[in-house]
């Protein structure tokens, strides 16, 4: 079903609204009696694997209902929230100390332990205290300790990727993403604790990705490093459409990188954070945006050419949310325009207007690729929550 014309997105009970017809997807068969949520939910809702658990998932749903009970108040969602923390303590948590990043069936299937994981149990954590539950506190600082002592590279400002599950063997690959999710849920752990040094090491990794190794690449913020932090352009030359590691510029990740360093201006004033941001931003929308047909790519090479054509719900969502603050921000009636440029092809294309929530991805042309709408690690975290982080910046929720 086709919308017949576009609601007005900068307006509050829009959003609201939207959140809740997204939440309205999820609610009748992500719970899960037997332990945290249900995952990989085809367009019509169907769930074609109840018996994985993937760590991100596992971590973003919690997310999603401890955020949703802090902003619209519906008491299952609190309790939802703590079901899905009680889940990854009792379940993910291994004795090691870390997280598996999947169980299947109850048994872990895949027990490496990863920076980009231990992020949204961080994450999750934070957003946890943030709706009042008291004893989300000690995994926030159990993870962070955790991530000190194993993934925390102190000579170079910045986290290594992944260990096996013994945590002895560290693995050669550097990257930004890991970095990038820490830095938010590092943000989101200041906001709940007020302790300085989660935002001071949120602000570490914010200019050592945006603005020290970014200078590698031209002010942009590429996806890959050697073991020394040199900008890896082979790794992954031939997979510029993989899920985690794709090879190219970002456009959705100088985006996502744009919105945490507007946030973290709100939390710690300083004149470089908003010119970096616009710059950042900019040169998302000028080498991703498609005059042809609408939407953000997922990939661009290094000469411009664009490598991965799809349009992705979460590069889209983000960069809404980001546009959204620029706009806030300076003024600039541009970022206004792109806020809605990009909300109008997402509502278009993305967004699933007969079951609800957002398809997962779209062709160049913004036409169907697959009826998974949320495979693993797909729970509506990026737009869920860029819709609150707009909400937040108009209600002043922002701390």
């Amino acid at each position: 079903m086709t919308p017949s014309k576009n609601p007005d997105f900068e307006s509050a009970d829009f959003l609201t609204a939207h959140i809740q017809s997204t939440l309205a997807f999820y609610e009748p068969r992500v719970f899960a009696e037997e332990g945290g949520f249900y995952g990989c939910f085809l367009d019509n809702g169907e769930c074609y694997d109840p018996k994985v658990r993937q760590l991100v998932a596992s971590c973003r749903y919690v997310f999603n209902y401890a955020t949703a009970y802090r902003f619209h108040g519906n008491p299952k969602h609190l309790e939802w929230a703590k079901w899905g923390l009680d889940y990854l303590m009792t379940s993910h948590k291994q004795a090691n100390g870390g997280y598996a990043w999947q169980i299947e069936d109850s048994v872990v299937t895949d027990s490496r332990v990863m920076a980009y994981g231990h992020a949204f149990v961080l994450l999750a954590a934070a957003s946890c205290l943030q709706a009042g539950i008291a004893q989300a506190l000690s995994v926030i600082h159990q993870t962070f300790d955790f991530m000190e002592e194993y993934f925390w590279d102190a000579s170079s400002g910045a986290y290594y990727d992944e260990r096996d599950a013994s945590l002895k063997s560290l693995s050669a690959y550097r990257g930004q993403n890991a970095n990038m999710h820490m830095c938010e849920a590092l943000l989101t752990a200041w906001q709940a604790t007020r302790d300085k040094r989660f935002l001071d090491r949120a602000e570490q990794l914010a200019t050592r990705f945006s603005i020290e190794l970014a200078a590698q690449s031209g002010g942009l913020i590429w996806e890959h490093y050697d073991t020394d932090w040199n900008v890896d352009l082979e790794f992954n030359i031939d997979k510029p459409n993989d899920r985690y590691k794709p090879w190219g510029f970002q456009p959705g990740h100088q985006t996502e990188w744009a919105k945490l360093l507007l946030i973290l201006n709100t939390e710690r004033p300083n004149p470089k954070w908003i010119p970096k941001a616009k710059f950042l931003f900019d040169g998302a929308m000028k080498m991703g945006w498609d005059k042809e047909h609408g939407g953000i790519v997922y990939g661009v090479a290094p000469n411009g050419d664009i490598c991965a054509r799809e349009k992705y719900f979460w590069v889209q969502s983000e960069s809404f949310a980001t546009a959204w603050r620029l706009y806030r921000a300076t003024g600039e009636e541009k970022y206004r325009e792109h806020y809605n440029r990009i909300w109008q092809w997402s509502w278009t294309h993305m967004i699933d207007h007969t079951h609800g929530a957002w398809f997962r991805v779209r062709g160049y042309d913004g036409s169907k690729v697959d009826d998974k709408k949320s495979p693993l690690g797909k729970t509506d975290y990026h737009t869920m929550g860029a819709c609150w982080d707009v909400l937040s910046t108009m209600s002043g929720m922002e701390s």
